[in-house]
């Protein structure tokens, strides 16, 4: 811990191990309070009668709020400060929950929507504070707070069912236990609010506006046109891909599970099982991946491991603990490179965040359309075996992609006219 102090600049208002503690628990705000949803989806049709693509359409509400909100975080940052940015964050994620229990289809789409906003700036905003506070300790520190969002998402998953049995109140208890998260979250951050800092990109980013101003340049940073590279359209469906496949089985992974004679409370255990596995390749991946000129192979190996598991869940749903270690892991390793390509299929961090913007925007509207078409597919069949065929036949897909975006490339140069 002394090391990190000496380090980096982390702010003197508070010692390194508080921040790092603010850190930790920010990241089990970023999953937690959306993905619990899942194992009480079936009580919640039952509750508020709506059918599976109504539930779909429910599931991708985050999705959504991620891509209407993300552009606009750094401009939020900028006027009230990275700090006060992510308590703000934590204030709107667990209005959401709240809103979400009030007993209507309405309050429950609101309180949905607020905390995907919610989350959309704290996914934002905490890789910055990460490298602001923490620069030499990057990816340590994200591996942590990678494996701590894995694992309260997968305690909240595992709890849902034997909390709503547990309680009179049923569903609306157990999804409102959970603003304790944020609660908590909030009274250890606050006094990091006295500081208003900006986030790390946000200040090269002055930095590059005030050299161009000096030189009478009217646009100060060039970048590449990412939109028109091959490589960065193949980053962008190597991620989209990933999250649509994840938040499918995200979404519906406890009703595949109840159709196939699995119990409530089994459901939800394998579900927190899939967030756990998620998290777990950040161990290995994070200090790994700087280490590797080429990522072809593992790019092509992660979606054969989802692969892997949608065929199992289809053909042999009884060995579902394979089939869901597979899926978690294969999705969790396969975010991991798409995230690592952002920065290593760049020239220079104004490139990379072009290209992050492109695959984020893209990625996370191709990702919502995954639980409600899944959704109706299942409304047609009445069962999930043509849903399962479909998530194969993409896994198949993304393998394809990622041999191409593992390779060793890099985006073309801006040119003089861009």
């Amino acid at each position: 811990m002394t090391e990190l102090c000496h380090s980096s600049p982390v702010r003197r208002l508070s010692h390194p191990a508080v921040l790092i503690a603010g850190i930790l628990l920010i990241a089990m705000n970023l999953r937690a309070p959306f993905t619990s949803i899942a194992p009480l989806l079936e009580r919640l049709q039952a509750a508020l009668g709506f059918n599976a693509t109504a539930a779909g359409l429910l599931m991708i509400l985050p999705l959504l709020a991620f891509v209407v909100v993300s552009p606009w975080v750094p401009r939020l940052a900028r006027g009230l400060g990275l700090e006060r940015s992510l308590f703000l964050a934590l204030v709107t994620i667990a209005a959401g929950i709240v809103l979400r229990v009030q007993g209507s289809m309405l309050a429950l789409y609101l309180g949905i929507g607020l905390i995907g906003a919610g989350i959309a700036v704290g996914n934002v905003l905490l890789p910055s504070l990460v490298k602001r506070s923490f620069a030499q300790h990057v990816a340590l520190l994200t591996s942590c707070y990678v494996l701590t969002m894995g694992i309260m998402a997968a305690i909240a998953s595992a709890l849902m069912v034997p909390l709503a049995q547990g309680s009179s109140a049923g569903w609306q208890y157990a999804m409102l236990i959970v603003v304790v998260l944020p609660l908590v979250t909030m009274g250890v951050w606050w006094p990091q609010l006295s500081r208003r800092s900006l986030p790390a990109a946000a200040k090269e980013a002055e930095k590059g506006a005030e050299k161009g101003a000096e030189k009478g340049a009217a646009r100060p940073v060039r970048q590449a046109a990412v939109w028109h590279s091959p490589l960065a359209w193949q980053v962008t469906l190597f991620m989209g891909i990933n999250s649509l496949l994840f938040y499918t089985v995200n979404s519906w992974l406890p009703s595949i599970l109840a159709d196939n004679g699995f119990s409530a409370e089994k459901a939800g255990s394998l579900h927190g099982l899939l967030q756990l596995a998620s998290a777990l390749p950040g161990l290995i991946l994070v200090p790994l991946m700087p280490r590797l000129k080429d990522q072809r192979l593992i790019a092509f190996a992660t979606p054969c491991m989802s692969l892997a598991g949608f065929i199992g869940l289809w053909l042999m749903p009884k060995w579902a603990l394979v089939w869901v270690l597979l899926l978690g892991a294969g999705s969790g390793a396969s975010f991991i490179l798409a995230l690592s390509f952002m920065g290593l299929r760049a020239r220079d961090a104004m490139q990379s965040a072009s290209l992050s913007s492109m695959a984020q925007t893209l990625g996370y509207l191709l990702a919502a359309m995954g639980p409600p078409l899944i959704g109706a597919l299942y409304d047609m069949q009445g069962n999930w075996q043509l849903a399962l065929m479909v998530c194969a036949v993409l896994s198949v897909l993304m393998a394809g992609v990622g041999w191409l975006a593992g390779r060793d490339r890099q985006l073309p140069e801006a040119s003089a006219s861009e």
